[in-house]
């Protein structure tokens, strides 16, 4: 007779009808894993195939979610992902990000502790670096409320795995672009070049970041899921190419088959930094590969946004 196959292992995934907790679930679903997802959308915005709550965190739901289930592994991709609005709302940002934060270590201390778990972060913690590539060890230098949440995010992480030997790690992710997500750069030149007036962007164009794709995000967390020491340490997401913003927007205007030229008007955004550009070779020794180019995703994000527009 032959014996049982194992278990799957079960991941609790925080955040998953957003953006990159969509990815988290194509990239894990094929590895076999049994997603159970918590939002605060409601369950038919959910992705398909998992085991789905709603619930608005903070909540002493979560608690009881984690004693239930018993996750051998949990992605935080939950809360806030905007600087603007940290900027006009701190004390919401704050709430989101590191109110539950402390509650979900928390619990996973009381009710899960072998659990493997990865925070989104984000490269906002870096503010404007003073040396390219930025390396983890660069000091924070945050530019906003948002930015200086994540890095506090970092410090609930480190604390919890030194005092309470919780298994965890942060990823600072850089700019993550995709299709789906209908909002920061890389949306916001396709949607003002279809709309047609011209292009007119903020800032002077040189500004630079890394951008990785919600593919590779999702990718990269699985490697740090099964890899990672999991000490409290951090991990930057990103490509490790520095791209301007006129190079993005001279890219994607041809994918776009409009002949418009973008114009920067040099206004400077409050809490953005001026160049990113990741070593990210930290990531890369757990053996983390890249696998989708900037050109091929950029194809995708300008496909998606001429049948959203339907142009």
């Amino acid at each position: 007779m032959s014996a049982a196959p194992p278990p799957a292992r079960k991941l609790l995934l925080l955040g998953a009808a957003g953006f990159l907790g969509r990815a988290v679930v194509r990239e894990f679903q094929p590895r076999g894993w049994e997603i159970h997802g918590a939002d605060a959308a409601p369950g038919q915005n959910a992705p398909a195939g998992i085991a789905y709550e709603q619930i608005s965190l903070p909540s002493p739901g979560l608690a009881e979610l984690i004693r239930r289930v018993q996750p051998d592994a949990c992605v935080h991709a939950a809360g806030r992902a905007s600087v603007a609005l940290s900027m006009n709302d701190p004390a919401a940002d704050f709430r989101d990000g590191v109110v539950v934060t402390f509650e979900l270590l928390d619990a996973l201390r009381l009710h899960a502790p072998a659990c493997r778990t990865v925070l989104l972060s984000s490269a906002a913690v870096y503010g404007n670096p003073v040396e390219l590539p930025i390396r983890e060890d660069h000091a924070p230098a945050p530019l906003s409320p948002y930015g200086f949440h994540k890095w506090q995010i970092e410090l609930l992480a480190e604390e919890f795995a030194k005092l309470f030997a919780l298994p965890i790690a942060s990823a600072r992710i850089f700019s993550a672009y995709g299709t789906g997500l209908r909002r920061q750069v890389v949306w916001d030149i396709c949607e003002k070049a279809l709309r047609g007036g011209g292009l007119k962007l903020r800032g002077t164009g040189q500004e630079s970041r890394d951008f990785i794709h919600a593919r590779d995000v999702a990718s990269a967390v699985a490697v740090m899921v099964e890899k990672a020491p999991m000490r409290g340490e951090r991990y930057n997401l990103a490509s490790g190419e520095e791209t301007t913003i006129a190079e993005l927007a001279n890219a994607l205007l041809p994918m776009l088959e409009l002949p418009a030229k973008a114009e920067f008007g040099a206004e400077e955004n409050a809490g953005d930094p001026k160049n990113w550009r990741a070593d990210i070779s930290r990531l890369q020794a757990l053996g983390y590969r890249q696998r989708v180019t900037l050109t091929e995703g950029l194809r995708g994000v300008a496909a998606f946004a001429r049948a959203e527009l339907g142009i």
